[in-house]
């Protein structure tokens, strides 16, 4: 007890715990999605793109798609082949399967959070991904079974990491900065997508596409020692910490009795944890179609040259975390002020992050082949989307700071489903036809479900702790 109290009388009050907090956690939230996207950038390399083409006779040719490259790029720029023989659809097989571990892991992951250590669950996920990536290569050139086993465990300790900092959040976060500090630590999962995917291309540009796993995955070990050393499951069990800082976020959060079971039924009955289910399925829907399907878009009926796609793929997700940490900065301050209820900051920010999608997604409808204007409709509505972190993504720690990690498990396994059917409903669709039209018909479908979100949103939100947070 002598040694806690000298190490808080010497430890400098200018150095919020908290924000040390949010900084290692942003860093792990970076690694975790950075390594998730390892893969989908080194795979043009990992493939003998001439094979592929053997393998696919099926897949259409420029002949079937309208549009003509931009007048400034060349569109017949070689690709170097790899050394796999993999088929396009054992190519989507290896990326989808990490959606099948994430949705498996997610629940019992929050409720060991919740009943034992929200730190060492996210610990695990973040080793877990180091594990897996660091073996990757090896197994992919044993066997493509190997790879994707290694894709589906990093899966599951993908899920594990919003529930456990989910936990954690909800203790270490006082009520008048929640929405600035969750924003800051998931907008980690923008910045490592950003910076996963600059740095896969500058390492296999210079070396080769096995070194980006080994890279990648050896600078998280840092991160791993500095998370365990450092940060505590919350203010009251953390050691370089100012007494004043803990009573500060405990007078702010309140000190309450752990409920000793999960009112599921209550939960399901409930109208603010519906809200937010509905608007996360949705919204990811929106997001993967952003993320995954609308660059395919560009590349096959635009005909972008793809040697542009590192800097252009990475611009949004730079640009994303810069706009949530303003937008969560000043809505933190409204509230604070009394100007808006906590309620009221949410459905801005997630309002923001399904309107402005779904006017991007209207201009796509009409763009046809500018080029130019679908990126950056692109790049705008992937920005946009940024509000869903200080928006409904945070929502769960208002309305059961017990149960946050747990409902965040309920809606992200659910919110995961999109991941796997948006590749088959697109492909359903399109058909192996290429076209503006085809396209046309995906974003009426996905704008269709941006206003669902919004309107469900809008009618059930809640932004105070629920009856049923004390089980």
């Amino acid at each position: 007890m002598i040694d806690d109290e000298k190490e808080e009388e010497y430890y400098p009050s200018f150095l919020p715990a908290r924000y040390i907090f949010a900084f290692l956690a942003n860093l792990g939230m970076a690694i975790v999605y950075g390594l998730r996207v390892s893969l989908n950038v080194t795979m043009v390399v990992m493939v003998n793109h001439s094979a592929a083409l053997h393998v696919s006779p099926s897949a259409p040719t420029n002949k079937d798609r309208g549009c003509h490259p931009p007048s400034d790029t060349s569109p017949n720029a070689k690709v170097e082949n790899g050394i796999f023989n993999w088929s396009e659809s054992l190519q989507s097989n290896l990326l989808s399967c990490y959606f099948w571990g994430y949705m498996v892991s997610q629940i019992p992951s929050a409720r060991i959070a919740e009943i034992y250590s929200a730190k060492w669950v996210f610990l695990s996920a973040v080793a877990i991904n180091f594990i897996c990536t660091i073996f990757s290569p090896v197994l992919a050139k044993f066997h493509y079974a190997g790879l994707m086993a290694m894709r589906i465990l990093k899966g599951v300790g993908g899920g594990a990491a919003f529930p456990s900092m989910h936990n954690m959040i909800a203790s270490w976060a006082p009520q008048t900065e929640r929405l600035l500090i969750a924003t800051l630590i998931y907008v980690g999962t923008s910045a490592g997508t950003a910076t996963s995917i600059l740095l896969s291309n500058l390492i296999f540009n210079q070396i080769d596409w096995e070194a980006v796993f080994y890279i990648t995955g050896g600078l998280s070990i840092i991160w791993m020692i500095l998370w365990v050393f450092l940060i505590q499951d919350n203010p009251n069990k953390q050691r370089l910490m100012t007494a004043k800082e803990r009573d500060m976020i405990n007078a702010s959060l309140g000190e309450a009795p752990a409920a000793p079971y999960v009112p599921w039924c209550k939960i399901f009955k409930s109208g603010a944890f519906w809200a937010i289910l509905i608007a996360h399925t949705c919204s990811n829907f929106g997001w993967y179609i952003f993320v995954i399907e609308i660059p395919s878009y560009i590349k096959q009926v635009l005909k972008f040259n793809v040697s542009k796609c590192a800097a252009l793929s990475a611009l949004p997700f730079i640009l994303m975390p810069i706009f949530s940490i303003v937008l969560s900065k000043v809505l933190d301050i409204l509230q604070n002020k009394n100007k808006i209820r906590r309620v009221t900051a949410r459905k801005i920010a997630t309002g923001i992050s399904s309107v402005v999608p779904a006017l991007c997604l209207c201009g796509m409808c009409f763009v046809r082949c500018r080029h130019y204007v679908a990126i950056s409709l692109m790049c705008l509505g992937i920005v946009g989307a940024g509000g869903m972190f200080c928006g409904f993504l945070s929502n769960h720690m208002d309305i059961s700071p017990h149960f946050a990690g747990t409902l965040m498990a309920l809606t992200n396994t659910i919110a995961t489903i999109p991941g796997i059917a948006v590749p088959s409903l697109v492909g359903f669709i399109t058909d192996n036809f290429q076209t503006i039209q085809a396209w046309r018909v995906i974003f009426g479908i996905t704008i269709g479900l941006y206003i669902i979100e919004f309107v469900i949103y809008m009618l059930l939100a809640q932004g105070e702790v629920q009856p049923w947070d004390e089980g």
